[in-house]
This record gives C-alpha cells, sequence and structure tokens, in this order.
C-alpha cells in the first residue's frame, strides 16, 4: 500500500484529466461561459492564456461534458500537413476517408453539400502551432457555419492571434484564463489532495505554506504542480530511507519547497 506522500505526488502528475478539475468559484464561472458560449450562434470561440492557466484541461472538460449532448470533436494534438487537418475533419466530422490528398477546395466542396441539425464543434488546442495560412482557413471554413471552432492558444507578448484583423472581425467571443490568485492557489491545492483522500498532507498547506509556494508560482498550475510533485518526491525519499523523522511532516518547512523549486527548475541553484 501505497504511503501518504506517495499518493500525495501523484496526485500532483503534469497530466490532463478531467476528473482532476477543481472547482474555484472563479474559474467555475469562466468554463461555465465557454460552455454558454457553444450554445449561441457564434462562428469562432478563443480561448487564450499563458501555458499552466488550464487551457487543455478546459477544452478535455468541454468535450467530455458535451459528448452526450453534442457532435464534439478534441484535437489535443496540433496535425500540421494541411491534407491530413481536412483528411481528419472528413472523417470525423462527416464520416467521410480520402486515401489521397485533400486540399482545401476539395473539403470546403465537402463542407457545402452537408447540412446538420446542430453544428458539429472542433476543439483544437495548441493553436498557436499552427501555420498562419491554415489559420486563415479555418476561419473560412468557420464562416460558413457548418463547423464551430473553438481555438485555444498561448498568449505571449510576440505572438497573438488576438491582435490579427481577421480574427478580429470573426471571433465573437474571447476567453482568457489567467494564473490563480494567492487565496485561489490555497482551495486548488487542499482541494486536488482532498480529492484523492490525501486529508492530512491537505491540512500541511496553510497560508504561510502556500505563500511561499506562490511566490516561486506566481499562481501558475502547471508549474505548482511541478513543484508539488517534486516536494512529495523529497518526501517519499526521506521515508524511503527511513529519515522521514529528521524532517517536521506537521509543518512544511520553506528550505524544503526551495529544494523543490530547484529540483524543478523553478528557481536556479
Amino acid at each position: 500500500m501505497d504511503s501518504i506522500f506517495v499518493n500525495s505526488k501523484n496526485v500532483f502528475l503534469d497530466t490532463v484529466n478531467p476528473k482532476d478539475y477543481v472547482q474555484l468559484d472563479r474559474v467555475s464561472t469562466i468554463y461555465q461561459s465557454l460552455k454558454d458560449s457553444i450554445k449561441k450562434p457564434l462562428k469562432m470561440i478563443l480561448l487564450y492564456g499563458k501555458p499552466g492557466t488550464g487551457k487543455s484541461m478546459f477544452l478535455t472538460k468541454l468535450s467530455l461534458d458535451l459528448e452526450s449532448t453534442q457532435n464534439v470533436f478534441l484535437y489535443e494534438t496540433p496535425i500540421l500537413d494541411e491534407s491530413e487537418f481536412y483528411k481528419r475533419l472528413a472523417q470525423d466530422i462527416f464520416e467521410t476517408k480520402f486515401g489521397g490528398e485533400l486540399n482545401f477546395t476539395q473539403f470546403m466542396k465537402i463542407v457545402k453539400e452537408k447540412n446538420f441539425d446542430q453544428v458539429p464543434v472542433v476543439l483544437l488546442d495548441e493553436a498557436q502551432l499552427y501555420s498562419e495560412e491554415l489559420m486563415e482557413k479555418i476561419r473560412l471554413l468557420s464562416d460558413t457555419r457548418t463547423i464551430k471552432f473553438v481555438i485555444a492558444l498561448h498568449k505571449t507578448e510576440k505572438e497573438d492571434l488576438i491582435a490579427k484583423e481577421h480574427f478580429q472581425t470573426r471571433i465573437w467571443e474571447t476567453i482568457e484564463l489567467e494564473n490563480s490568485s494567492n487565496a485561489e492557489l490555497k482551495i486548488y491545492i487542499q482541494k486536488k489532495l482532498m480529492k484523492a483522500n490525501c486529508f492530512d498532507t491537505a491540512s500541511m498547506f496553510n497560508s504561510k505554506v502556500v505563500n511561499k509556494i506562490y511566490k516561486f508560482t506566481h499562481g501558475n498550475y502547471r508549474d505548482t504542480n511541478k513543484l508539488l510533485y517534486g516536494l512529495f518526491e523529497i518526501y517519499t525519499a526521506y521515508e524511503k530511507n527511513n529519515q522521514i523523522y529528521a524532517i517536521n511532516t506537521n509543518q512544511i518547512s520553506a528550505k524544503l519547497i526551495e529544494m523543490a523549486a530547484i529540483h524543478t527548475g523553478l528557481i536556479d541553484a
């Protein structure tokens, strides 16, 4: 049977699982607005934010929540070859297979021949990896209103698709995800642990401890997961070597948090 520290470490594995979704008031409100946007007659919805703010989790949860009532297709990994992209859409949405090349004109012909009672929803994660040419064609596809796209991309200083003119006039809904606040981070950590029945370790994260973690992660969920995975890895190592008595298991020391931050590359040694 795994120890509480091994179980706690596994809570913070860097995976995208909708079952791990943590209810935070602000985040839940944003997620609900995303779900509501799907019902609106929008041609395109943009979900953006810095890496680690939960975009992939949102899309995965959205796909799971909609699959029983709507045709929804999640592309977690970008399909960068244009022909392969159209072929995958044709197969998934229209159940039409192509053995050879499929270009944009041919795919548009298929789109115009189809008529759905309910518009299928395509969720594109990591959209910043698609070429400008393909993104422009996705925009043209959305104009047909035969397919609705939800596009998730990283918000960076150098690259921001919102600023591009052809998206400004056609994305009717933009939803931004941000890092958590200090108070939200405490709730996030404790809820994740309690969902896994790790109540003892959840109680270790008081405001002082979370403040220290926030100093290194700035409320970024991915960085927080990495740091806490590293932190419980340290606890596990002490326990494995029968030295758990050497550290305080009731109060997380700043030194251990710093060690975990160094271990995960959040600060330089």
